[in-house]
């Protein structure tokens, strides 16, 4: 019986030991450096430890942040509100403008044609409202357009104007950085 037990304690031993290194943990991942963050490579030119060059790295951000004025870590403006919103406040009137006119023109060409002007009003206003629906919808179609075009426009030079800014942020940065003896990239 006592042959039996040894085995046993052999198999648990053996399940103890996987079991422990299943349990290590991985190394933990590094985050990246503050210069690394905003697309820097800097290289301790001068010796300096990783300690050194992580303090040298957060000073250099806020030195580059207070003389810059900017900092890559605070979210975007918000965009400008698009130009189909304000058209929409204005609004067309076309329809109204179109009845209107027939109207107008309608009244004279019934009076001249079979002497009844309200008859002659009532057909050009109904014609004059659906050539102003028409015009409405191809007035609200060029907005829209333009609006399309002028936030693509817009889009595209905020886009510029933040590269512009971080690239000013990256040279103030990389001039600190260098001048505690790093490399900057």
């Amino acid at each position: 019986m006592a042959s039996c037990r040894f085995p046993l304690l052999g198999m648990a031993g053996l399940l103890v030991s996987v079991s422990a290194s299943a349990a290590d943990p991985a190394p933990p991942a590094t985050a990246p450096s503050t210069a690394a963050s905003v697309g820097l490579f800097v290289y301790a030119a001068k010796g300096q430890d990783a300690a050194q060059q992580s303090k040298d790295e957060t000073e250099c951000y806020g030195w580059s942040k207070t003389q810059s004025g900017i900092d890559p870590a605070a979210p975007a403006p918000a965009p400008a509100p698009a130009a189909a919103a304000e058209a929409e406040k204005k609004g067309g009137g076309e329809r109204i403008k179109g009845a209107a006119r027939g109207a107008a023109a309608g009244a004279v060409i019934g009076e001249v044609a079979n002497n009844d002007a309200s008859e002659g009003a009532a057909i050009g206003a109904t014609a004059g409202v659906v050539a102003g629906g028409r015009q409405a919808r191809k007035n609200r179609q060029a907005q829209e357009e333009k609006a399309a075009e002028a936030s693509a426009a817009n889009a595209d030079a905020a886009k510029a104007a933040g590269q512009q800014q971080l690239d000013t942020f990256k040279r103030g940065m990389g001039a600190c950085l260098e001048g505690r003896g790093y490399t900057v990239k």
